[in-house]
């Protein structure tokens, strides 16, 4: 829940989001309040929630798509899991995504902080080496200027958690395998945001220049770190909402005195809809959709 707080509690995101979907959240096993598994199997977990849902489903006659949203780890795995199942994912929405298999100085990141997770557990340095690959340091803080409240809630997280599951992610991320040949495979419209600050930006260009260009579509997000659903959530929103426009999928809430499209005239001042405000540069922005149906 911490990658997506930020996002689904902002208001607009309501109407654009919890308005039109059904949700379900995933957490790493061992990484939910007050669990203690240390086993993590990604990708079976999803197919097991998918056969659950797909059995209801079946009953309804109904034909079951999913939308995929993942951050960092996340959207490997679910990038990972829409290869393997083109048929029932409809699109990948991925915020500083991995896909190439770790590098020397992330593996050895890994490993300092593994060691430490196991000898000394949370310690501080495992805290600050995590904060660092989440946030930019605009909000990380420093001597003049004080952490921001979205910090200061990850560190609390971040102790709550049991270090031996953290040691456990660390190790289930240096074992990921490459995954760009596959990504040429996929047909699903892909949308990718990354912070200009996030150590995964050269990552996330990667990915996006082995999918298919017709599909796909990056937004790099200014003076922001790998968590934009955190950081940034208010530069997500209008590209989201173009994303699911193209699908058919968005339909304003007709509920009363809900929260309005971010598109919406009343909702947002026109001088607020400009790329520098939003915090959005426009030139690699490349979204080409198929002309076919």
């Amino acid at each position: 829940m911490s990658c997506f707080q930020g996002l689904f509690f902002c208001p607009e995101a309501a109407s654009l989001l919890l308005h039109n979907f059904c949700i379900y959240h995933i957490n790493p096993p061992g990484h939910e309040s007050s669990c203690s598994w240390e086993r993590l199997q990604f990708v079976k977990i999803i197919l097991c929630l998918l056969l659950m849902t797909w059995l209801i489903k079946f009953l309804m006659f109904l034909t079951i798509l999913v939308m995929c949203m993942g951050v960092t780890a996340g959207a490997y795995i679910l990038s990972l899991f829409a290869i393997k199942n083109r048929e029932r994912v409809l699109g990948l929405i991925l915020v500083s995504p991995l896909c190439k298999a770790p590098s020397w100085t992330e593996w050895l990141c890994n490993k300092v902080m593994s060691n430490l997770l196991y000898f000394y557990g949370m310690c501080g340095l495992v805290k600050e080496c995590l904060l660092y690959r989440y946030f930019s340091k605009g909000v990380r803080g420093c001597a003049e200027v004080p952490e921001s409240d979205i910090v200061q809630a990850c560190r609390r997280l971040l102790d709550e958690r049991h270090s031996i599951n953290v040691l456990r992610f660390l190790q289930a991320i240096d074992r990921r395998p490459d995954i760009t040949e596959g990504l040429k495979t996929l047909k699903c419209r892909t949308l990718i945001f990354v912070g200009e600050n996030s150590p995964y930006h050269s990552e996330a260009l990667h990915m996006t220049a082995k999918l298919d260009r017709r599909y796909s579509a990056l937004v790099e997000v200014q003076a922001c770190g790998s968590m934009v659903t955190e950081e940034q959530p208010h530069a997500m929103l209008i590209p989201v909402e173009y994303f699911l426009i193209g699908y058919g999928l968005y339909r304003p809430s007709q509920f009363i005195g809900s929260p309005r499209s971010p598109l919406s005239p009343s909702c947002i001042a026109p001088e607020l809809l400009s790329p520098e405000s939003m915090g959005l540069k426009l030139k690699p922005i490349k979204t080409r959709l198929s002309t076919k149906r």
